[in-house]
């Protein structure tokens, strides 16, 4: 593919929409061919595609957030909760048992608290 895109540049205007379009895969090539690389990569991101759906179904929701600082408390919960979610985490549980802890936990330390930190069991 990589050698008819390069054929394809020297037969198309660079300012045509053929040629613009050529001239952007090429310059994405690296980053489209990477999950040939390592096998972790996936070709496409649908899934993360599929979790971030949610949110964006509701901005128009949360448009109205009653503040500035409204908005930002509930961009934070949202991502509390959906890192709960991808850690395999029960969300409610995870905010319980975070909200208990942080009164006594150490400043520097609020890493350990993160979801992807938490062992089910403390939970």
């Amino acid at each position: 593919m990589k050698s008819w895109l390069d054929e394809q540049l020297t037969k198309h205007l660079p300012k045509s929409r053929m040629g613009i379009a050529v001239a952007y895969m090429l310059s994405q090539w690296e980053g489209l061919i990477r999950y040939c690389d390592d096998g972790r990569y996936q070709i496409d991101n649908n899934w993360v595609e599929n979790k971030i759906r949610p949110v964006a179904l509701g901005r128009k929701n949360w448009l109205f957030a009653g503040s500035h600082i409204g908005a930002q408390r509930s961009a934070l919960f949202y991502t509390l909760t959906s890192n709960a979610k991808l850690a395999g985490l029960d969300p409610y549980r995870y905010l319980k048992k975070l909200i208990s802890r942080i009164p006594d936990h150490p400043m520097n330390k609020l890493d350990e608290l993160l979801a992807h930190n938490i062992i089910l069991k403390d939970i």
